[in-house]
């Protein structure tokens, strides 16, 4: 475990984690070592400085996962500068949106990404970089940059979240928040400098990212990978022997109905998921198809970076849980009263301690309202994470999630979880995923709706049929679907999860 007074440094001092000559870095590009790891962060930092940036300027990048992409969190940091990563899969909207508001002096993109731009997206000041360019001109640095000794307090990055919910927001974390979530996560999946992690999902995200930042934190190798296929995963596992996987619950459903030789899937020995319930279902077809792997589900929130794990020795027993807090957090349930909830009793997930963020980039109003002082018996006190997401404790200290207040049904009077309604659904066999939704009712408030993809080899008939037999059996009347919408495939968002605020628009139309 870590010790709690632990002393952050700047993050770029991960690229002087592992041993000069261990793996750091693999890809199409080839393998970096450690030491060419901490030389190129060192070129491509100077390099930044050498543009005419200075310290505390925003570089955005708009990048799939190349070379470039994963050394710019640490290229930056060693620079003083703030990077702002933008999600590869977001449309010009989105981007230009994120530049603006992060005030960028810089971009680095993709040539057809940056095609997509009209003018004024850019700010007056700022420039563009393609990334065929800053290929050849950044790690060329004739003035490469020292590690940084500055003070781990001060910005790193700006990750903006994926904007289901309105415009995205630009959530502030310093060196500290990175650094500590770093070793936070290293600890508690027990990562070694022998494993391998294999990056299928976003660089754009504090989970996407971490899998690169965790992995250098143990002295690992990180494998970045844009993949179009579950076959490319597979594959991709096979060739660089990965022992480490990160995704969300809809890429898990995808792994799980993929075919995996059985050779290959025991080559994994580290399943870990975020950004979403599994659910009983989807554990068991989990611990199916990967037997020789444990398996993390977390929970997390970008304001704090990562809250709880669930040990996979618990998993089997406790399917459904969110597990402890993770590692330098503290984790608080809080009653409408602002009392401590009981055992059993559900309240206000609210976190606490070194992990939580410097609030919202140029965003006062929402940054009051999510970042609030911590309960007065709060044991790290300070600014806190008000979550917004309803939890329970149980008396084994274990956490399980009831739902977000804003995602929450109200039919008939009753308050209804959507989760419990979609872990029914994936336990009937009938669909291979699904959401459920409250949707405007006058006489109910809110009828229950569920979008659903059918189960293979079932026809949407049959599916129905099994579905709507099995909910009568396992859930109350209140809880039955008013209208069941059945689907080729179900919306995501840029980050891959679900995207209920889409699917809402669509239905409400």
């Amino acid at each position: 475990m870590l010790p709690a007074d632990i002393i952050p440094l700047t993050l770029d001092q991960l690229a002087r984690r592992g041993a000069s000559g261990a793996p750091a870095l693999a890809g199409r590009f080839g393998t970096l070592d450690y030491a060419a790891l901490d030389a190129l962060t060192s070129h491509v930092a100077g390099g930044l400085l050498a543009r005419g940036l200075q310290p505390g300027d925003r570089v955005a990048t708009w990048l799939a996962k190349t070379r470039l992409a994963c050394v710019m969190p640490l290229a930056t940091a060693r620079a003083g500068l703030i990077h702002v990563p933008i999600n590869p899969l977001l449309k010009h909207a989105q981007a230009a949106h994120i530049i603006a508001d992060s005030g960028a002096r810089l971009l680095i993109a993709g040539e057809g990404r940056a095609a997509t731009l009209a003018p004024g997206d850019l700010p007056d000041d700022a420039a563009l970089l393609l990334e065929a360019e800053a290929d050849d001109v950044l790690p060329g640095c004739e003035t490469p940059l020292p590690p940084s000794d500055g003070d781990p307090q001060r910005l790193a990055a700006i990750l903006y979240t994926s904007g289901s919910t309105g415009r995205p927001k630009g959530v502030m974390l310093s060196h500290a928040n990175l650094w500590l979530g770093a070793l936070s996560v290293a600890s508690y999946l027990k990562l070694s400098p022998a494993d391998r992690t294999l990056c299928v999902l976003p660089l754009s995200f504090d989970y996407g990212q971490n899998q690169l930042l965790s992995t250098w934190a143990a002295g690992g190798c990180a494998i970045p990978l844009d993949y179009l296929t579950p076959r490319d995963v597979i594959r991709a596992v096979d060739s660089h022997d990965a022992t480490t996987l990160a995704g969300v619950p809809p890429l898990w459903i995808q792994l799980v109905e993929a075919d995996w030789p059985p050779d290959i899937a025991g080559k994994l020995k580290r399943l870990t998921n975020s950004g979403g319930a599994l659910g009983t279902s989807l554990v068991r077809r989990l611990r199916d198809r990967f037997p020789a792997a444990d398996l993390y589900p977390m929970y997390g929130l970008t304001e704090a970076f990562r809250s709880t794990y669930l040990d996979p020795g618990l998993v089997d027993s406790h399917p459904e849980s969110m597990g402890r807090a993770i590692p330098l957090a503290e984790i608080l349930v809080v009653r409408p009263d602002g009392l401590e909830a009981g055992d059993g009793e559900a309240g206000e997930l609210v976190h606490a301690g070194p992990l939580v963020a410097r609030g919202y980039w140029n965003d006062s109003e929402r940054t009051a309202e999510r970042f609030r002082p911590a309960p007065s018996w709060s044991r790290a006190g300070g600014m806190a994470v008000w979550s917004g997401d309803t939890v329970m404790r149980d008396a084994d200290g274990l956490h399980y999630f009831v739902g977000r207040d804003d995602e929450m049904i109200k039919s008939s009077g009753n308050r209804i979880s959507p989760a419990e309604i979609e872990e029914a659904a994936a336990a009937s066999g009938a669909v291979a995923e699904s959401m459920a939704l409250g949707m405007p009712d006058a006489r109910l408030g809110h009828a229950i709706h569920v979008v659903a993809r059918a189960a293979k080899k079932l026809k949407v008939e049959a599916a129905e049929v099994r579905l709507r037999a099995w909910l009568k059996a396992e859930l109350p009347g209140f809880m039955q679907p008013h209208v069941i919408h059945w689907r080729d495939a179900l919306p995501r968002n840029a980050n891959g999860k679900l995207d209920r605020a889409g699917i809402r628009a669509e239905l409400m139309s």
